[in-house]
């Protein structure tokens, strides 16, 4: 259902300082620190909507549909200034009078202030984009999802689309002082994405995923406005959104391409030890050392080599590992020969796993997810996989998207590990969970933290293994390799960008280290260069959940319930790993004295 326009009318009426003013300051005048706390939530919330568009229309927000977000130097310093004053409305409020659960909510809404205060003082939107993600991706993903029942829902939708030439420019702009600062991207990574951004740029408007909402008018729409909103449509997407794409590929192109650093790492940049610093501490939840991370790193890459190697040999393979993993890259039995089959065999294994989900966890989330293609567009630049959540209200489940670009490079013996974290009950299962949380603020449903998030997906693959679903040697190999994949991560991750390791270095490391194809080897290196820190999440924060189910199950001995502990462990939504470790805390507690 959509919400009543008269709020966002309201809010672009006013100025920048205006605006700030309203939003951070009408609770001041509570009675008590539990309505001062949801009086800042709410105006948080609030605010939050407004200056991120795109993500209002995710939660079922629809007064925003018209618009992408502003990435004006304006448009940073007033955000910055409504930032800081919701911390400090925060840190005004006596934390002692709040519930415990108001305590979770003050601090972890404290935590994500602090971290974005610092991204925008940074002025890290010098970079918006890496091979994984990117604003422009976001400006085409938009509308993914969303109920678009109406002629004003598709007026919305050409309006948005609208927007793509200021939207593209002011990132452009940012860009450019990118270049002036010497805050820019490798030129490796630059010469990977032009050529998706150049692939955006169609003569027939009918073929960009712009359009695809224009082929899908629902019946009820009379057939004389179909046609109209088709016409309209088209127009939009040839005089504005094209030529958007065509002025960014120019830029990469040229400017960019030239402008683009030679060195790879984050600390070799000006600012870059700060920036590297900041990375780690919004993606790991923690503030630490990357020569301590690397260490880590170093250290689970000897133990899951051992594994592995064990492995090998009580396969019967007669050969080195280097002989086993070139094996497994090559045998044509290993790999699917049709997209459809690749597809059918992640469905048949997803469902299994759906069988056996009610042994390990009380609570399963309602939404329903599917397995879905790559779209053909960024297919032969992007990983292996990734999960996009359901929007809320929208019209289609989770998407558990598989890139079905480059067979030879998509070994069927992964297919297990790979679902157990993209689907469930890895980021499906979280993700639709949090959404479906009860007695929490908006901004908690649909928050996403790597550490949580990813640490969780990485948990849900060694999990696999109590639910029975490694059946060969080999893929018992698939989930060991990617579990090398991400301890490898934290030694690439920062021998790049603290260490001085070189492209090659990495490659090598990757490669000789795990069964991942060429193709996903050179993927991978390239976005751990274009995205410093993001990496390290994964093992990092599955080390933590590991850790705390280990303490769970030596303090709780007989009375320490697997299901019981899951629950426990999701049942905030996403936190900060010190946060989560205070949760659990509280959790053996309590079942301590149950």
């Amino acid at each position: 259902m959509k919400t009543k326009r008269s709020l966002s009318y309201y809010l672009k009426s006013l100025a920048g300082p205006m605006i700030a003013a309203v939003l951070v300051t009408p609770s001041a005048w509570a009675a008590t620190a539990t309505e001062a706390l949801q009086g800042v939530i709410a105006d948080h919330w609030q605010y939050t909507l407004r200056e991120d568009p795109i993500s209002a229309g995710r939660v079922g927000v629809s007064d925003y549909n018209r618009e992408l977000p502003g990435v004006t130097a304006e448009d940073r310093q007033r955000r910055i200034e409504a930032e800081r004053a919701f911390i400090r409305r925060l840190e005004a409020i006596d934390k002692r009078k709040l519930s415990a659960s108001d305590r979770v909510n003050s601090e972890l809404l404290s935590w994500v202030l602090a971290s974005s205060v610092e991204h925008k003082e940074l002025f890290l939107d010098r970079i918006p984009l890496n091979t994984f993600s990117s604003f422009y991706a976001d400006a085409l993903e938009a509308n993914s999802g969303l109920a678009m029942r109406d002629i004003a829902d598709y007026e919305d939708y050409i309006a948005r689309i609208g927007e793509f030439g200021r939207y593209f420019d002011e990132n452009i702009a940012n860009m450019r002082e990118g270049i002036r600062s010497g805050f820019v991207l490798p030129k490796i990574v630059v010469e990977g994405i032009a050529p998706t951004v150049r692939a955006q740029v169609y003569k027939d408007p009918r073929k960009s995923s712009l359009y695809t909402p224009f082929a899908e008018i629902p019946e009820s729409i009379a057939p004389a406005e179909q046609k109209r909103l088709r016409q309209r449509g088209r127009a939009v997407i040839a005089q504005v959104a094209i030529p958007a794409f065509a002025r960014l590929a120019d830029f990469l192109e040229e400017d960019y391409l030239e402008a683009a650093s030679k060195t790879l790492g984050a600390e070799q940049m000006p600012g870059g030890s700060a920036y590297y610093r900041h990375n780690i501490r919004y993606y790991v939840t923690l503030d630490l050392d990357p020569a301590e991370i690397h260490r880590t790193g170093l250290a689970e890459v000897e133990r899951i080599r051992a594994e592995m190697t064990a492995l090998i040999k009580a396969s019967g393979f007669k050969g080195s590992f280097a002989e086993f993993t070139q094996f497994l890259r090559t045998d044509p039995q290993f790999y699917a020969e049709t997209p459809e089959q690749l597809l059918k065999e992640t469905a048949y294994i997803s469902k299994r796993i759906d069988y056996l989900l009610p042994a390990f966890f009380k609570r399963l989330p309602r939404t329903p997810y599917g397995v879905v293609p790559v779209p053909s567009e960024i297919a032969p630049n992007y990983t292996t996989a990734s999960y996009n959540p359901a929007a809320i209200g929208g019209t289609r489940g989770g998407a558990y998207w598989l890139n079905t670009h480059g067979l030879d490079q998509r070994p069927l013996y992964e297919l297990p590990a790979l679902t157990l974290h993209e689907a469930v009950p890895g980021h499906h299962l979280q993700g639709a969970l949090s959404q479906e949380l009860e007695n929490v603020p908006e901004f908690r449903r649909n928050l996403y933290l790597s550490a949580y998030g990813e640490g969780w997906a990485l948990y849900a693959e060694r999990l696999g293994k109590e639910m029975g679903l490694y059946t060969t040697p080999y893929e018992h190999f698939g989930r060991l390799s990617y579990e090398m994949w991400r301890a490898a991560r934290l030694v690439i991750d920062t021998g790049i960008h603290s260490q001085g390791w070189t492209r090659q270095r990495a490659l090598d490391f990757l490669a000789e280290n795990t069964s991942l194809s060429p193709a996903n080897v050179r993927a991978e290196v390239d976005r751990y260069i274009s995205w410093p820190g993001q990496a390290l999440s994964y093992k990092m924060g599955e080390i933590k959940i590991r850790q705390l189910r280990a303490q769970a199950e030596r303090e709780l001995g007989d009375k320490f319930d697997l299901r019981a502990f899951h629950d426990a462990l999701l049942s905030n939504g996403a936190l900060p790993l010190s946060m989560l470790e205070e949760q659990m805390q509280r959790f053996i507690e309590q079942q301590k004295s149950a």
